[in-house]
């Protein structure tokens, strides 16, 4: 084996080389978020700076050491560029909802159709008219126009991820979109080049090769959508049980490399893989945000940036002033925006998308990124380009990528989308940043019982359909419980039964938790006598859960017909995430059946306390206020949670209460609102081993003679 290490110096100047990129890189890119522009324009603008374009003018020498035109430097230096553009394609595909793409499959196949047919026929009639000084010495010229075709044609996946992305728009109906598109144009125009490649290297195409690429890249989607799922699914499943971080990120590496490799075996670029990698990563249950926002991370921080400032290093913008190349430059930046943008608007409006969304297709597709600077730069080794037509398409990247962020900001100012798309991503943002009710797989633990019932249907009421829950059932000899009682509850949502034989029903639960959860869901039982607490089952889960978890006590005179049926529920209200993780379950209740939610604020003024302090007290906890300060105080906390409830659609009502205690003031106001629900948020402590939940909250567990819903959430 013959491994050849890089000597000192090569690594003394590679490790110099990334210093100063990743320096240039973060501070321009700091310096565009500044000024209103994503940061990937400062990174691009980084390598323009520190190529031959300005450093290599003002200071050639310095140009010469830090990136010389040495094969070994040149190697290390954009391989880890092309790590940070395959890390970014698979946090991209993680970001991609194809249930989404999929409801705008027509419009997603006539865009990518407009947008790619228009630019190539315009950029081949821009090939057949440009001067035969940019065309390479011995090039027919219908080869250097079809690669001038196929060069207008792409687009640059990372750099519309990456664009989209820092403005937030990702999640945009034309984002998506906007993606999928580009994707298509990559794809396409990929072949394109293959076939072009292949007439200017022998004349000739090579069909094998050709049909090889396109019946590969169909092989990739379908495989990797039906058996490469079930494989991830499998993998991931195996790390989340051994509870892992670092081989989590691991196996999301191993399958992007995998995909990676196999497209550009197929000769498509490696990113095309990690997208679909992205995609089958993100489409599983079993995936960990947190591993894919560590990698996330690392890229943003290092691997980008070095990518977009590598782009520029290649790039002599000089060479554009000589004879009239600067004048071509222009006007094939001209041709090349112009078709995209009405490329792209054309389809657009064929089915019925907004001229608004049409716009603003045709500009994020119009970046081309560095990916148009590989391909410039296939041109000029296959002797299709010359120097002055390599830094004439050069420029053309460059500028169509910067040009890309501020015309979708004026093409989208003021503009929110429809309706239905307004309600998605208000939706999206609440669950990103619920306490509780996020778009993660609900656990609900039950014994097959009908006491199950009220916990089964409140998991179908409070979370959103497209949020799959788990039945599982614990029995000590394996044996099939009946889980079929709470088939009726669910409406349409992915469910899964799973019964598995345990001698510790915790054991088992928390087993199946691990496997990529945000919530365990139980049923406490009916209401007992009075000073009954938590079972024994319950006390042990609660002691060693890492999750939240959602405790239903259901009041024993409850018919089990319907044990959903709620007219109004009692809330208390503090300023603390587990009063909010409550008050998400309470909105959910309301804005599904018209529950009227009573928002209350409780201000303690027991015997023992202080006259000039009051405290506001509410789940699980009390906070001491100045006594001048606690209605107001709950008056705005009540104000922020009534807002917060009328836009999920829950019909509410407020009240700030004194009472001698905080379980007092609550019963008391169950009793006077006649309510027949209770939601309360509390931070779940364990104590030698015992988890306790606050004395308001056991106060009301023994003695508040109504459903009752504790909404635990463990403390770090």
């Amino acid at each position: 084996m013959n491994l050849i290490p890089p000597d000192e110096h090569h690594l003394l100047v590679f490790w110099v080389a990334m210093l100063v990129l990743v320096a240039a890189a973060r501070l321009l890119g700091a310096l565009s978020r500044r000024v209103g522009q994503p940061a990937v324009i400062g990174e691009l603008a980084a390598g323009l700076l520190l190529g031959p374009s300005v450093l290599g003018r003002i200071a050639p020498d310095v140009t010469e050491w830090l990136f010389p035109a040495d094969e070994v430097q040149t190697a290390m230096l954009f391989t880890i560029g092309w790590m940070g553009v395959l890390l970014l394609l698979i946090a991209t595909g993680f970001e991609t909802d194809l249930a989404l793409i999929r409801r705008l499959g027509v419009a997603a196949a006539v865009v990518s159709a407009t947008s790619l047919l228009i630019p190539m026929a315009m950029g081949y009639g821009a090939g057949v008219v440009m001067p035969d000084t940019l065309v390479g010495e011995d090039t027919p010229r219908y080869i250097f126009a079809l690669f001038i075709a196929a060069a207008l044609s792409i687009s640059s996946l990372p750099v519309i991820a990456k664009i989209l992305g820092e403005m937030g728009f990702l999640r945009r109906n034309f984002g998506q979109l906007t993606l999928a598109c580009g994707m298509a144009n990559d794809v396409v125009g990929w072949v394109v080049l293959g076939i072009i490649a292949g007439l200017a290297r022998a004349g000739g195409v090579d069909v094998t090769r050709l049909t090889l690429t396109v019946v590969g890249v169909v092989v990739l989607f379908v495989f990797a959508l039906t058996v490469g799922q079930r494989i991830t699914d499998s993998l991931l499943r195996s790390v989340r049980r051994g509870g892992d971080d670092v081989t989590g990120i691991a196996v999301i590496l191993l399958v992007a490399l995998f995909a990676g490799v196999y497209t550009q075996w197929l000769g498509v670029e490696a990113v095309l893989g990690a997208f679909v990698a992205g995609i089958v990563l993100g489409r599983s249950r079993f995936h960990d945000s947190r591993s894919m926002h560590r990698i996330e991370a690392l890229t943003s921080a290092f691997f980008a940036p070095v990518f977009f400032a590598t782009a520029g290093l290649r790039v002599d913008l000089g060479l554009l002033f000589e004879g009239d190349t600067f004048l071509w430059a222009l006007v094939v930046l001209g041709v090349a925006s112009a078709s995209k943008f009405f490329g792209a608007l054309i389809g657009a409006r064929m089915v019925r998308l907004s001229a608004r969304e049409g716009m603003a297709l045709g500009v994020g597709l119009n970046a081309r990124g560095a990916l148009e600077i590989v391909i410039a730069a296939l041109g000029l080794s296959l002797g299709v380009l010359t120097d002055s037509s390599y830094a004439l398409v050069v420029l053309m990247a460059m500028a169509t990528s910067m040009m890309a962020p501020p015309m979708l900001r004026a093409v989208l100012s003021g503009w929110k989308g429809s309706e239905e798309e307004q309600a998605r991503l208000e939706q999206e943002e609440a669950l990103r940043t619920n306490v509780l009710v996020r778009n993660e797989r609900v656990l609900l633990a039950t014994r097959g019982r009908a006491s199950s019932l009220g916990a089964g249907r409140l998991v179908d009421l409070v979370w959103p359909g497209e949020v799959g829950a788990t039945l599982l059932t614990v029995t000590a000899n394996g044996d099939p419980a009946d889980a079929e009682v709470l088939s009726g509850v669910f409406d349409g949502r992915s469910v899964e039964r799973r019964v598995v034989g345990s001698a510790d029903p915790v054991d088992a639960i928390l087993e199946e938790a691990r496997l990529g959860y945000g919530a365990i869901v139980i049923s406490a039982g009916d209401m007992g006598t009075k000073g009954a607490q938590l079972s024994p089952l319950v006390e042990r889960l609660l002691a060693r859960t890492t999750l939240p978890v959602m405790i239903v006590r259901r009041r024993r005179d409850l018919p089990f017909d319907r044990p959903w049926t709620y007219e109004r529920a009692v809330v208390p209200v503090v300023g603390t995430r587990e009063s909010r993780a409550a008050r998400e379950v309470a909105f959910g209740v309301s804005a599904a059946l018209g529950t009227e939610v009573v928002l209350a604020h409780i201000v303690e003024r027991g015997d023992a306390t202080p006259a000039h302090d009051d405290v506001a007290a509410g789940s699980g906890g009390t906070a001491v206020l100045p006594a001048t300060k606690p209605r107001a105080f709950g008056r705005r906390l009540l104000d922020e949670a009534a807002a917060d409830g009328l836009r999920q659609g829950a019909s509410l009502t407020t009240v700030v209460q004194h009472a001698p205690a905080a379980g007092d003031g609550l019963k008391a106001l169950v009793d006077e609102q006649q309510a027949d629900l209770v939601v309360v948020g509390t931070a779940l402590r364990v104590v030698d081993g015992q988890p306790f939940l606050g004395h308001t909250v056991e106060q009301l567990l023994e003695e508040c003679p109504v459903t009752t819903v504790v909404v635990a959430t463990p403390t770090a």
